[in-house]
């Protein structure tokens, strides 16, 4: 089952927090923080060039990015190659759905367009970035 904002956007304060690896951090965990930050990621920079792109391609860059979150962590955080492996699904699936849950369903866009859709509430909240 996929994350969905909420847990994604925990996943990320705690993995990307002053903590070491610990071993409780299993995959879920790992693809939730790396599908926030593929996410954030995304959003920054398309929203900073300002183009208006098809969900398909949105989709697809935001793997990109989220599978490179994931091997981030996944060497920065000590996670073997099966749990790595688990990650970059749970990861891809958690984003596809955030995308669609903000975008899709959310604003009933047919398309990413950074200048009338709003990013998501909580990549604005004070002291995260």
């Amino acid at each position: 089952m996929a994350w969905g904002w909420e847990q994604s956007d925990d996943a990320h304060r705690e993995v990307y927090g002053e903590k070491k690896h610990e071993s409780s951090w299993g995959h879920e965990l790992i693809a939730g923080a790396a599908s926030f930050a593929g996410m954030k990621a995304y959003e920054d920079h398309q929203r900073k060039e300002g183009k208006t792109v098809k969900h398909a391609f949105a989709k697809e860059a935001i793997a990109g990015l989220v599978g490179a979150e994931v091997d981030k962590l996944a060497e920065t955080k000590g996670m073997d190659e099966a749990d790595r492996i688990k990650a970059h699904h749970h990861a891809k699936k958690n984003a596809e759905e955030m995308y669609d849950h903000h975008y899709v369903e959310g604003h009933g866009a047919d398309e990413y367009d950074p200048s009338r859709y709003s990013r998501h509430e909580r990549f604005d909240r004070p002291g995260r970035w």
